[in-house]
């Protein structure tokens, strides 16, 4: 997985890459900063994403996609959960003759 980096730090990273010259490459300003090119280039993509300026999943709507993925898998589990604790209880009831009404 990926090294996570503080919110702040990115946003300084961010701030220095949207107003670096004409003479300053990414590559310059992702040394500056010790992370990789394409990490910068990466958070530069989804920067223009999450403001709107290109299309595509921003931040908040992949964050909520993950946790409704997270709560349907739980969800998941515990309705297998009770479809078995179903099937249980109607065996064990058949065993004992039914109980007919």
């Amino acid at each position: 997985m990926a090294k996570a980096f503080p919110k702040e730090f990115k946003e300084d990273v961010l701030r220095v890459a949207r107003s670096r010259g004409a003479d300053t490459s990414i590559e310059e300003i992702a040394t500056d900063f010790g992370i990789s090119a394409a990490c910068l280039q990466r958070w530069l993509k989804q920067d223009a994403v999450d403001t709107g300026l290109e299309s595509g999943v921003t931040t908040d709507e992949s964050a909520e996609n993950r946790e409704l993925r997270r709560r349907n898998k739980l969800l998941e589990q515990e309705n297998e959960v009770l479809r078995r604790a179903a099937a249980y209880l109607s065996q064990a009831n058949l065993k004992l003759g039914g109980n007919p009404k």
